[in-house]
């Protein structure tokens, strides 16, 4: 039932990235530009096959694992989703769905539980956008089944209340930094504390999931580069 659950929002997902488009037309040589686009997946027990246009290009995709960045020209694409057992994309479990990249678009796909415990799928839009010199960005996604949470940094409450499937973001001058999560009104770590280094230029993003039931919260962490 989880799996079904699980490949009905990413094809909402999905449907949403092909949706996606300029307000205005873009000088051409921006098309030239490639989208990325990554992928989180935490959903437990439900390893899959990625295929693009035929293609595979994720095998046996793991809960609690990143995948990506794909580069991607800009343009559309068919994307199908098998089993993990599946050797090509003849009898997909998802799709094939046409979508279509921006240029220089930045995006992450996370799958995982609604704070209820239900699987489903978020996209989130990377910003990519400069900060100071010597600073780093760092943005934490709540995507686990949990009530809300606060986010201590060095055991001080820094981003309060964060509900799923939301985030907060806050600009930090570069160094490592202990995060650990905690229910709301808490300090009691429910999460970590975990050493996590905010690198100058990037955005570093935390990844809250699992679930608190189960006993399966744990924090994953991707870093993207900044455009200057």
């Amino acid at each position: 039932m989880r799996k079904k659950l699980f490949i009905g929002a990413l094809i909402g997902v999905i449907a949403a990235l092909g949706l996606a488009a300029p307000a205005q037309a873009s000088p051409t040589w921006l098309h030239h530009v490639d989208a990325k686009v990554s992928v989180f997946h935490g959903v437990p027990n439900t390893p899959v096959n990625v295929f693009v246009n035929h293609k595979e290009v994720l095998a046996n995709f793991q809960p609690g694992s990143f995948a990506g960045p794909l580069s991607l020209k800009p343009g559309r694409y068919t994307v199908s989703i098998t089993a993990a057992s599946a050797t090509d994309d003849t009898h997909p479990v998802i799709g094939p769905v046409t979508l279509t990249f921006l240029p220089r678009g930045n995006y992450t796909i996370a799958a995982h539980l609604t704070a209820a415990g239900v699987p489903t799928a978020t996209l989130f839009r990377n910003t990519t956008l400069p900060v100071k010199h010597g600073d780093g960005r760092v943005i934490v996604r709540h995507i686990a089944a949990a009530p809300a949470v606060d986010i201590l940094v060095n055991g001080n409450p820094a981003m309060r209340g964060l509900t799923n499937p939301h985030q907060s973001i806050a600009i930090l001058p570069s160094a490592t930094y202990a995060f650990a999560v905690a229910l709301a009104g808490t300090t009691a770590p429910v999460i970590g504390p975990a050493n996590v280094p905010v690198p100058m230029g990037k955005d570093t993003i935390v990844y809250a999931w699992g679930s608190a039931t189960d006993g399966t919260l744990a924090v994953a962490v991707q870093t993207v580069p900044l455009r200057w």
